[in-house]
């Protein structure tokens, strides 16, 4: 998909240097947007495969958050991608699917604020509000409704989560036929995490328009802080003085295969990773995916079922010819 290949090419050319918590350095940028048309196919990337494991934890994760579960011990056994936040008994503190089934309602608000009463249709016994429950509602209902939006964020969550939701809302905006979704996330990790957020909400956004009678029509992404992973120690330190040198470089590619040359260029002239963070460093990686061409996109069908009955089977990806996968490290 051309619009994820840009969207690195501007980071790594126009990007700053920027230590982050995780101890694995970064090159970020802010405020970055992009949209795919879903009308030309589902947007799972085709210049690095992401079939097989990743695909069925991808799939595995989507059901996951529909269920509005707060606990990963079903989903540890598909993929343990939530593992790192999870306490032992497999809670989390925060997590998208709670807050998108269960959003907790003020048991008294202050004056003058309206809140839906307990026995309001979207209202759930435990006091919360079902987000998704009422998306779909507008949706038949009040289909030119510009108030469809489900957000995953709590602020007094958030502040003191181990892990406040990166992806944090979406807006649902019908035009014509057309269904349109609106991510906004607050922190994108490009290499891997952006690749998923694409797909699962392409996916969503084609699964609730299956039921809601539209059709799929735009993906609309906002990421603000928009990062690539560049290594740890003295290999992330290396970017803070030869950035330039980088970028400098990548000004200078017309043509796509030329970005293997800068990739040859960084690994001769940067300091290996240290032991126990290899491939922490994206870059390199994400300089070959920019070299290949991307390929057709495949198509998607997702069975008719009801949204809080969909299962991993119900959704079949076909025609997915993907260029070989690449490897890289998770920072935590």
């Amino acid at each position: 998909m051309r619009q994820y290949l840009d969207l690195v090419t501007d980071i790594l050319e126009s990007g700053t240097y920027k230590p982050n918590r995780t101890g694995v350095d970064t090159i970020a940028a802010f405020s970055r947007h992009y949209t795919v048309d879903l009308g030309r196919g589902f947007p799972l990337l085709t210049t690095k495969d992401l079939s097989g494991a990743r695909w069925n934890s991808l799939l595995h994760e989507l059901v996951w958050y529909l269920s509005g579960d707060e606990h990963v011990r079903e989903l540890r056994e598909e993929t343990g991608i939530w593992d790192a936040w999870a306490d032992e008994n497999g809670n989390l503190d925060t997590a998208y699917g709670r807050f998108w089934r269960r959003f907790p309602v003020p048991e008294e608000g202050l004056p003058g604020e309206s809140w839906p009463a307990e026995d309001h249709r979207w209202r759930n016994d435990e006091g919360t509000f079902d987000q998704i429950a009422y998306a779909l509602d507008q949706l038949r209902e009040n289909p030119n409704s510009r108030r469809i939006v489900i957000s995953a964020w709590h602020p007094a969550n958030a502040a003191v989560s181990t892990l406040p939701p990166c992806h944090y809302t979406f807006v649902l905006n019908v035009q014509g036929d057309d269904l349109n979704v609106h991510l906004t996330q607050r922190s994108g990790d490009v290499a891997l995490g952006i690749p998923f957020n694409i797909a699962a909400y392409s996916l969503l956004a084609t699964a609730i328009a299956g039921r809601t009678g539209f059709e799929p029509g735009t993906f609309a992404h906002t990421i603000v802080d928009a990062h690539v992973y560049c290594g740890a120690g003295r290999r992330g330190e290396w970017y803070a003085d030869n950035l330039d040198a980088l970028q400098s470089r990548l000004a200078g590619v017309d043509d796509p295969a030329e970005y293997r040359e800068v990739r040859e260029w960084l690994e001769s002239a940067a300091p290996p990773e240290p032991e126990g963070h290899e491939r922490d460093d994206h870059v390199p990686g994400l300089l070959e995916q920019s070299a290949r061409e991307p390929r057709e996109r495949p198509e998607i069908e997702v069975a008719d079922v009801p949204l809080d009955d969909l299962t991993v089977d119900d959704i079949e990806l076909s025609g997915y010819d993907p260029a070989p996968g690449i490897r890289f490290g998770v920072a935590e």
